[in-house]
């Protein structure tokens, strides 16, 4: 085995252990142990996929080198590098970029558990990634719900004990219908590692035995990740969740943690159910229904909206809403398309809620739309990051929304009768999201008389500064040079097999 090979491993060993060691440290040296962290993690993250990428093979991992059950096991491929990547390149870029508000915010008897709780969420979003064990995913589940409850309440204002409350209501019902899921899967095939389950289950197809057992499973796997990730109508905790916790916070929860329980489905589809029998299953016209309804419903909802960020967070359902859309195609385009909407979007998300942060500070605090009437004016760098994520939201060409829009309506072309269906659906939700966008940002640039808001001066950091223009980059590189991470969607998924 190279030495590469255990990088993974390393990475999650290392979020977890900086949890530990800022534990006894105060909020300034976890802070520091955080960044050292995230900066290791994605470095090792890129290495493991300039390795995978140059092998073309997927390989596992036996962590401790102890064999089933005692032992547990990664697997790691083309596809899993690249989202431990981006996770970690979204979670280093959202806290740069949210830093002078975690400061602010945040008590200071608190800021240590605040990043503590951030290297959890790190760490069980790389396991996620990784792992190649159902029960670990399970425990990784849990572990990263209660780190999103405390990052939501952690800000003790507002209705964050009441948006933590129902994010723990509805996760709860979802973890649990995963476990009896798992439980069920475990009764019928002996096994909770990936590749001896699958490979029972496509015995038990073969042979059409278990029938109701095997539909009852895909049931409660998916509606139970469905509840995670917040599919319409499981959104209900999503508003709240995103609307009133800290910037970076809110790009953190919207762009990787409902993300991180979509992926671990696409895997269970594909590396232990298998996607035909989903197919079969007709389970990918369910997921398309939802999805559909979710991209519709969760864009009025955001026109309604006169919060700005309750407008964005209810743009997120209409946006997971694509991405269960995509696998509802049942396609592997289709696939592709929903697993590069996941980067996309948490981009796109990530830049809208830190920008947001720096248009409500130049506005009295005020988050309504209409009292950021100038705000583009007054802070010009949260005006022009508002602009772009807003124009990659609506799939402006040359920006990752763009590329993103492309990929699904290609993909329905493949899919049959649906094909109709998807196109109007995403013309319709393109037509709501310019709406709504539109709307906002002609305000951030309407001039306002001088009575109205009193002069500010906005003192940003470098690295605030330099988080958002990253983000701005990297909605622009997304945008004009998408193939390379096609290519890698593409490839990894072949590995999945």
């Amino acid at each position: 085995m190279e030495f590469v090979q255990n990088f993974p491993f390393f990475c999650i060993i290392l979020s977890m252990f900086s949890a530990i060691i800022s534990f006894v440290m105060n909020g300034r040296i976890a802070k520091y142990i955080h960044v050292a962290m995230v900066t290791a993690v994605l470095i090792l993250s890129l290495a493991t996929l300039s390795f995978v990428a140059g092998t073309g093979e997927s390989y596992t991992f036996m962590m401790g080198h102890f064999p089933a059950p005692w032992g547990n096991e990664i697997r790691i491929g083309e596809l899993e590098a690249l989202m431990a990547v981006f996770f970690s390149l979204i979670m280093m870029l959202s806290v740069f970029g949210g830093m002078a508000h975690i400061d602010r915010e945040v008590q200071d008897s608190k800021k240590n558990l605040f990043y503590i709780l951030l290297d959890l969420l790190m760490a069980s979003l790389l396991a996620l990634i990784y792992t190649n064990d159902l029960f670990t995913a399970y425990v990784f589940i849990e572990i990263n719900t209660i780190a999103a409850c405390g990052l939501i309440m952690i800000k003790k204002q507002g209705r964050t004990y009441v948006s933590a409350l129902r994010y723990m209501i509805m996760s709860l019902v979802g973890s649990g219908m995963f476990l009896i899921g798992l439980t069920l899967l475990y009764s019928i095939t002996g096994h909770l590692l990936m590749s001896p389950a699958k490979v029972v289950l496509e015995q038990i197809i073969a042979e059409h035995s278990y029938q109701v057992p095997l539909m009852v499973i895909i049931i409660l796997v998916t509606v139970g990740l469905g509840i995670k990730s917040g599919l319409y109508p499981f959104h209900t905790w999503i508003p709240d969740a995103y609307g009133y916790t800290t910037p970076s916070a809110s790009a953190i929860l919207s762009s990787l943690v409902s993300k991180g329980y979509i992926f671990l489905l696409i895997k269970i589809f594909y590396r232990v159910l298998g996607f035909d029998s989903i197919i079969s299953s007709h389970m990918v016209n369910i997921l398309f229904a939802f999805g559909v309804i979710g991209m519709i419903m969760g864009s009025v909802a955001a026109i309604k909206e006169r919060n700005i960020r309750r407008m964005t967070a209810y743009s997120s359902v209409a946006q997971i809403g694509y991405i269960y859309m995509g696998l509802g195609l049942g396609t592997t385009a289709g696939v592709v398309a929903a697993v590069f909407h996941i980067i996309s979007h948490g981009v796109m998300k990530s830049l809208l809620f830190l920008s947001i942060s720096g248009l409500t500070e130049v506005s009295d605090g005020r988050s309504d739309y209409l009292s950021l009437r100038g705000a583009g004016l007054r802070n010009k760098i949260a005006g022009v990051a508002f602009t772009v994520g807003s124009l990659s939201m609506i799939g402006m060409p040359l920006l990752t929304g763009f590329i993103s829009k492309y990929l699904f309506a290609s993909a329905a072309t493949t899919a049959g009768n649906k094909m109709i269906t998807a196109w109007v659906v995403l013309a319709v939700s393109t037509v709501l999201n310019t709406m709504y966008f539109m709307r906002t940002v002609l305000t951030l640039y309407r001039p306002v008389s001088a009575e109205v808001h009193k002069e500010y001066t906005v003192e940003k950091s470098k690295i605030e500064k330099a988080a958002i223009v990253g983000l701005i980059l990297l909605n622009i590189g997304l945008g004009v040079a998408s193939q390379p991470v096609i290519k890698a969607i593409e490839a990894g998924l072949a590995m999945f097999g």
